[in-house]
């Protein structure tokens, strides 16, 4: 078994929201030139993996077969607005049937045994694409397809999506809300102004009832309360619900210097966060995880954060310097309540 594989492809450059728009190409463009530094792409621990097109059949596991077909004239027009926020270029539909299907790849060399993770380094995010809507720069929700994709083709029952993107991914709750196969499990910054989903009171309903687990973190958390919701909350609910599959909705834009996150976290956050994540696989799963790129968008922490955690994925070494920014000791406090609060809630559920 090789150690990580890495789903990229050169065509993940060719979906162009506009020249002022946050998701960028440059975004994959600087994690590949870090790997590159790193030697990361010449390691035998790592193989880098073309990715191959989602078909329709696939996609309409998570969206509307008429919200497909919207996106695919829209591209073949020319493009345009999908949302206020989520534009398409001619090439956009192709792309994104590229991302689905790049992470179904990654998927399938993980439970096949081919490798034993991967990180899928694909674009246009995901996790805020509903049933038939596109929301916040994502078209098809990537990680959803996955999940849906080991239900239904490799009779997986417990898929653990755990997102750590600085904002709730609403496609995704709302795919698995009814559903006990599949925990999903979002830190998150407040969600009052985007995306209105994600607060603590969302927990499932029918079967899936105690099986949506949200933390609505406040502004400018940072670290410390980050950890203590993982190390209280997160870990527990993992440790008890034992997943047989690991996706990371893997978004940075929780760092102190993104552009549109307000998280305040550090560098050492994320990769606190993956040494957990491959311990639980480990010890749950038989070490099968797939990560999968969301949002983030300072380009020089993406360059060298993607490296050290596809590294870390490998069992290499990429080492990070960071600084932890200066914390509100109010903001702190806020955020102490928030995660009392989490644990009251999700206690009907979980022992914690």
């Amino acid at each position: 078994m090789k150690a990580t594989a890495i789903v990229y492809s050169p065509r993940y450059l060719d979906h162009n929201p506009g020249p002022s728009h946050p998701e960028s190409p440059h975004r994959l463009r600087i994690m590949i030139e870090g790997m590159r530094q790193n030697a990361l792409l010449e390691s035998q621990d790592c193989s880098l993996l073309e990715p191959q097109y989602a078909g329709l059949e696939y996609l309409e596991l998570v969206h509307r077969f008429e919200y497909i077909d919207s996106v695919k004239r829209i591209s073949e027009m020319g493009g345009g607005p999908l949302s206020e926020e989520t534009m398409v270029s001619r090439e956009s539909f192709e792309v994104a049937r590229l991302a689905a299907g790049g992470v179904k790849q990654a998927v399938d060399k993980v439970m096949t045994g081919e490798f034993r993770n991967a990180f899928a380094l694909v674009r246009p995010p995901g996790h805020h694409a509903g049933l038939d809507y596109a929301l916040g720069f994502c078209i098809f929700n990537n990680v959803a397809l996955a999940a849906a994709h080991l239900l239904k083709d490799f009779g997986v029952g417990r898929v653990l999506i755990l997102d750590i993107d600085a904002h709730h991914g609403n496609g995704t709750q709302e795919t698995f809300y009814n559903t006990d196969k599949v925990l999903y499990v979002s830190l998150h910054e407040d969600p009052t102004e985007f995306p209105g989903t994600g607060f603590l009171s969302e927990t499932g309903e029918d079967e899936g009832l105690g099986y949506n687990v949200n933390i609505p973190l406040p502004f400018g958390t940072g670290d410390p309360p980050y950890w203590k919701a993982m190390k209280t909350t997160v870990i527990p609910i993992i440790q008890q619900y034992k997943p047989q599959f690991i996706l990371v909705s893997a978004g940075f834009d929780g760092y102190y210097r993104d552009n549109i996150g307000e998280l305040s976290l550090s560098a050492y956050i994320y990769l606190g966060i993956f040494h957990m994540v491959l311990d639980l696989a480990h010890r749950l799963c038989e070490d099968r995880v797939v990560a999968v790129l969301e949002g983030g968008y300072r380009l020089g922490f993406l360059k060298k954060i993607a490296s050290a955690i596809i590294a870390q994925m490998a069992g290499l070494h990429v080492g990070v310097r960071d600084v932890r920014p200066f914390l509100s000791l109010d903001v702190q406090r806020e955020a102490d309540k928030v995660i009392a609060k989490v644990k009251r809630v999700q206690s009907r559920f979980w022992a914690l």
